[in-house]
């Protein structure tokens, strides 16, 4: 008999969640950087292992939002856990419980969810942090389980998978094919993939302001044409995207194409563009636009 589930992996932004994620997967299928509030949409990351499918529901991070965008990706962290089976609350060991996992765990709780606690970052902590952040954590909730790790260095990912695999359930069939990692459509994981490289190469409150919109995915034969749109919300921001002479934006354009190629499989074409939407992140009809929708508005 076939067993699977829906795995929501929720918390603060910027704790590793789209890392842990990843780890799990043995592969790329959510953007990771240093800066918060990476992961917009809600990202499904498949992993079959023989009988078992687990469906992780990686999620933006939760947060007192400060526009519409704001507001879509708290929404979205929130309906993830409805929606799901199970929770892995994601902390980082020695930081201090704030209204974030407070309010996770009264969900947890009403919704009477199975759950455990990631104690992330633990190679930057030592033995008596994380038994602090444990004692602390029992103190809030009976969790099924308190698993300190590295998402970044592997370090105790099989036991995530170990304890998720409990809160699985028989099916006649999975949900997925068994030989995919992830829903997301190449277009979408493409805009996703070049959304990270500017993120990790620009500083500041510009990254945040940007969005990614692909105008052509095309193959012919052994190549793949890219033809995507950057959106920024101020003239002044285009000018730092592009960067003297477009170094910038020839940078962010080597970075997205070199991790494409790894993830396609095939040689890519990537055709960058620039263009400013003021204030498209407080705009109901841009984020929209932009394919940040509601999973019943797909």
């Amino acid at each position: 008999m076939k067993r699977t589930g829906f795995i929501a992996i929720v918390g603060r932004p910027n704790v590793g969640k789209s890392t842990l994620m990843n780890a799990v997967l043995g592969e790329k299928v959510a953007i990771v950087s240093n800066k918060p509030q990476t992961t917009r949409n809600r990202i499904i990351g498949i992993h079959t292992s023989g009988d078992d499918q687990f469906v992780f529901l990686d999620t933006p991070g939760i947060h007192s939002p400060k526009n519409k965008l704001g507001d879509f990706m708290v929404g979205t962290a929130k309906s993830s856990m409805r929606d799901s089976d199970a929770v892995i609350l994601v902390v980082e060991a020695g930081k201090p419980v704030t209204s974030v996992e407070e309010n996770v765990i009264a969900n947890i709780k009403e919704a009477e969810m199975p759950a455990i606690i990631a104690i992330n970052k633990t190679d930057l902590a030592d033995a008596e942090t994380v038994a602090e952040t444990i004692k602390t954590y029992a103190s809030l909730h009976d969790f099924d389980a308190f698993i300190p790790m590295s998402a970044k260095k592997g370090k105790g990912v099989s036991a995530v998978l170990d304890e998720c695999r409990k809160f699985l359930f028989e099916t006649d069939a999975f949900f997925f094919p068994d030989d995919i990692s992830t829903d997301q459509p190449e277009r979408q994981l493409s805009s996703e993939i070049i959304r990270e490289k500017i993120l990790k190469t620009l500083d500041k409150e510009v990254p945040h302001g940007t969005a990614v919109v692909i105008e052509e995915f095309k193959e012919e034969g052994k190549l793949i044409k890219i033809r995507a749109e950057i959106f920024c919300e101020k003239a002044s921001h285009k000018g730092i995207i592009v960067g003297k002479n477009g170094e910038t934006l020839k940078l962010i354009g080597t970075y997205a194409r070199q991790d494409l190629e790894r993830i396609l499989g095939t040689k890519v074409y990537l055709n960058l563009w620039v263009k400013v939407k003021e204030n498209w992140r407080d705009s109901v009809a841009a984020i929209g636009n932009f394919g940040y929708k509601k999973d019943t508005e797909e």
